[in-house]
């Protein structure tokens, strides 16, 4: 029934963040039109955990080896806002994004 989730990132620099897509992290994309990229996003998975207060949403970019990506990324001048973090769920850090923005990263 559901072929797929669609998901959009708004950002105050969207030129920025979609070539840090398509030329750091090599997400392929189609151009919609005027240099509006849509990526192709590798697989996921969608959970739904409880809340005390209002419901909210989170991205995360999964990987094998979180380490290893924080490396290789770190080579290319990619910021992250924090260190690896071990949340019991799973590893965790933040891409600093070319707008400011943070994204998460996990393992």
């Amino acid at each position: 029934m559901i072929g797929g989730v669609h998901t959009i990132l708004y950002s105050k620099n969207a030129d920025a963040v979609r070539s840090f897509l398509r030329d750091v992290l090599g997400f392929e994309s189609v151009d919609a039109g005027h240099g509006w990229l849509i990526f192709a996003a590798p697989p996921g998975e969608l959970a739904v955990h409880p809340s005390e207060g209002k419901g909210y949403h989170e991205l995360y970019l999964m990987c094998s080896d979180i380490h290893g990506v924080v490396e290789k990324l770190g080579k290319r001048g990619i910021e992250f806002t924090m260190p690896v973090t071990d949340r019991g769920w799973g590893l965790l850090t933040q891409i600093r994004l070319p707008d400011g923005e943070p994204l998460g990263l996990y393992e």
